[in-house]
């Protein structure tokens, strides 16, 4: 009997903690209203694609991605990463106002890379659509080596 009435009282200690922990005055997830689409940020970009021509290998290369909120929200960017280590984005920390424009800039390191190449960008955010995609792409080739002096 001692056995069940503690193995009660423990689930009403539970029942009580778990109801103490949710905010006052906190709707429940389903009742919440979330941004309608038309009133969400929206990624406005001048180009989504950027080719940067043909490079040595080893060179570096420097692009940047202009855009514009073209949305009614703020627009913050939570992530941006490249399709691999050689492809590293920067962008802005702060949310984008309703009009306001802005960059992300993207360097691309070419070490250890050969021909054509199509790096990608995916930029997370709370604009409309979610993830957006852009693309740095060019020609890798090869360094030139000197030429073998003559007469040997």
């Amino acid at each position: 009997m001692k056995k069940v009435i503690i193995v009660i009282g423990m689930f009403s200690l539970i029942a009580i903690t778990t109801k103490a922990q949710s905010p006052a005055g906190a709707k429940p997830a389903a009742t919440q209203t979330a941004v309608s689409a038309e009133d969400s940020a929206v990624f406005k970009f001048d180009v989504e694609e950027v080719n940067f021509g043909t490079i040595t290998q080893g060179d570096t290369v420097h692009k940047s991605f202009a855009f514009m909120n073209a949305g009614k929200q703020p627009l913050i960017i939570t992530e941006a990463h490249g399709s691999c280590g050689c492809t590293q984005p920067k962008f802005a920390k702060d949310p984008i106002k309703k009009g306001e424009k802005s960059t992300i800039e993207v360097t691309f390191n070419s070490t250890g890379k050969m021909g054509v190449q199509d790096k990608t960008i995916t930029i997370t955010s709370n604009a409309k659509g979610g993830q957006k995609v852009l693309h740095l792409k060019g020609t890798v080739e090869a360094p030139k080596t000197p030429a073998a002096p003559a007469g040997h």
